[in-house]
């Protein structure tokens, strides 16, 4: 039965990724985000899809920048970004791991180190520098902290989920069996759902960004909405916003610590690191 599900999943995945693919390009939305999307619903099959037709596909023309104000949108597109670009790393980690036949704990601690790696330096630092005036070097300090907390919390999700899965499927360790895939497909689900509530602090503290408009100049659309030059000051705006203060982060990166031991504990107290 689990492989007549897997089969129609994975069906469901390839018809949700390609119209994701071909849809988004007529969407208003940051370039960044339309890979994440895209990403996601490789990830999450018709559930990506979904989020993306409810969370950021412009409902009639023009209004897609008030259409993604609306706060859970905007914390959408902040876990959307934060999952789509760990979850690549965390997938070549459990891949590497497979292969070099490492425990259950070196799986956990490689999966952290490559999606922490490739979710800050590529999806945020590089792709969001921008916002931190061009300078990679200065968006890689703004964007360590919220990559930090929101990847915590991520793996808080993924763990528990990931090796109690694993160890209850025999063979489900192998990225050569479809099983593998789907299991850590759930998980990376589990593991953004966790996540989502972090990024909605740190997007009400404008320590992340969530949903964005940009349009060509010049478009009908960009006459009643924002332009890409909008858009790029709405983000600059963004990065200057006042900041909680130092406490206030160091508390935060308790929470997201205890987190992600606390998903470790589970896990072990479940079996999961068997």
């Amino acid at each position: 039965m689990l492989s007549g599900v897997i089969l129609l999943w994975f069906i469901l995945t390839a018809l949700s990724v390609l119209f994701v693919a071909v849809d988004i390009r007529s969407t208003p939305e940051s370039p960044v985000l339309k890979w994440a999307f895209v990403l996601i619903t490789l990830y999450t099959g018709p559930l990506g899809a979904f989020l993306y037709v409810l969370g950021c596909r412009e409902p009639i023309p023009g209004l897609h920048a008030r259409y993604v104000e609306a706060r859970w949108r905007q914390v959408l597109g902040s876990t959307m970004h934060c999952v789509a670009g760990d979850g690549v790393g965390i997938l070549a980690g459990a891949v590497i791991g497979s292969v070099f036949g490492l425990s259950a704990p070196g799986h956990v601690v490689l999966e952290y180190v490559l999606g922490f790696g490739f979710g800050w330096t590529i999806f945020q630092a590089l792709f969001m520098r921008d916002m931190a005036g061009g300078s990679f070097v200065r968006s890689l300090r703004l964007t360590f902290i919220p990559e930090f907390l929101s990847m915590n919390a991520l793996m808080g999700g993924m763990v528990p989920a990931m090796t109690l899965a694993m160890s209850g499927v025999p063979g489900s360790e192998s990225p050569q069996r479809a099983t593998f895939w789907f299991l850590m497909s759930m998980a990376l689900l589990a593991g953004g759902i966790i996540a989502y509530p972090m990024n909605w602090w740190l997007v009400a503290r404008h320590l992340k960004h969530g949903m964005m408009t940009v349009r060509k100049p010049g478009t009908a659309e960009a006459a009643v909405s924002e332009t890409g030059g909008a858009a790029e000051r709405k983000m600059m705006m963004h990065a200057h916003a006042v900041k909680p203060s130092t406490g206030t982060i160091a508390a935060m990166a308790v929470l997201s610590t205890a987190i992600f031991v606390l998903g470790i504990a589970l896990s072990a107290l479940l079996g999961g690191f068997r």
